[in-house]
């Protein structure tokens, strides 16, 4: 326990207590007579803290009778134990690697400092903790960070942006007024649900592939989140739609050993099956992701149903069997 922690605890027992004897608080801090010592007069004279020993009682509490023009006192505002620190220090770290697009990183960097100089029982934290923690990130695009701010504060401030926008799947450019409605941050990757005026309807735009960015003086076109589930959050992954369909997914025996323990979608349905096999059923919108999804499990997974999905699956297996011939 750091001396920091020490001080806190002494300040609790004593505001929970009419008093405390010596031998209470050094089973409560599990220190030495020296350093208890140490610790009160810490407190007394940096701190100010009316601590006085009542022999009456046979032991510490506080003076309730002070004179108005002692200096006050009180413990610094903000505090951790160790433990809190090392796991908000770590928090950061993680969020600092997941938060790719940069948009929390600066808001955080005040709070980072005060903890590592309250983390005074530990040597070099930050440099420990990227050692020992470590996390991959793969296939995340990157974020202009002013692009990120703008379309963050435009979704606050319930504003208007003017976009320039590409869309990869039609490798085409267009210029776009759109009325954000939320942000979402899926495998890694930023996208934004907003309400297209172009195209008068709801859509999810990848944030990387915004060319521009700009914050008109417009408010925005509201939409419940009623609707925006039911055309956005319906179906499988950031490529769902209003028109739903369920697939049905029979994994082996060995591919279920991972996937029955998998997160597809917030409606799935698992259950494991007497050979050990298992079968997931997903709702799905268009079957882009899904189908990479299923192709990377390989003779680990058999498509059930429907049609569709069954003949889809086939077909991008055999035009792969020819890109290869």
């Amino acid at each position: 326990m750091s001396v920091n922690e020490r001080i806190y605890k002494i300040d609790q027992i004593l505001t929970e207590r009419r008093f405390a004897t010596i031998p209470l608080l050094l089973e409560r801090l599990e220190i030495s007579l020296a350093t208890l010592k140490r610790d009160l007069a810490l407190m007394r004279d940096r701190m100010k803290a009316p601590i006085i020993f009542d022999k009456e009682l046979g032991g510490y509490r506080y003076d309730k009778v002070q004179d108005d023009h002692s200096a006050k006192y009180e413990l610094p505002g903000l505090w951790f134990s160790s433990e809190e620190i090392h796991a908000l220090l770590t928090m950061h770290h993680i969020l600092s690697n997941l938060d790719t697009g940069g948009l929390l990183g600066g808001h955080i960097k005040p709070l980072l400092s005060r903890l590592t100089a309250l983390l005074s029982t530990a040597d070099d934290p930050i440099e420990e903790i990227q050692k020992r923690v470590r996390i991959e990130m793969m296939n995340v695009r990157h974020v202009p960070l002013a692009h990120f701010q703008a379309v963050g504060s435009a979704l606050l401030r319930r504003k208007r942006l003017s976009i320039d926008y590409y869309a990869r799947g039609t490798n085409q450019d267009s210029q776009r007024e759109i009325s954000p409605q939320r942000l979402i941050n899926y495998r890694g990757n930023w996208y934004l649900d907003a309400w297209c005026h172009l195209r008068n309807g709801l859509r999810s735009f990848s944030i990387d592939s915004f060319r521009r960015v700009e914050i008109l003086e417009k408010s925005t076109k509201d939409v419940s989140d009623k609707q925006l589930n039911e055309v956005l959050g319906s179906g499988y992954g950031i490529f769902s739609g209003k028109k739903v369909q369920w697939a049905t997914l029979l994994f082996s025996p060995e591919t279920a050993r991972w996937v029955a323990n998998e997160y597809w979608h917030p409606k799935q349905k698992g259950h494991l099956l007497s050979n050990g096999s298992y079968e997931l059923q997903i709702p799905y919108s268009k079957d882009t992701e899904l189908l990479m999804d299923i192709l990377k499990y390989g003779a680990g997974v058999k498509v059930i149903a429907p049609e569709s999905l069954v003949k889809r699956v086939s077909d991008e297996i055999e035009s792969m069997k020819l890109a290869y011939q």
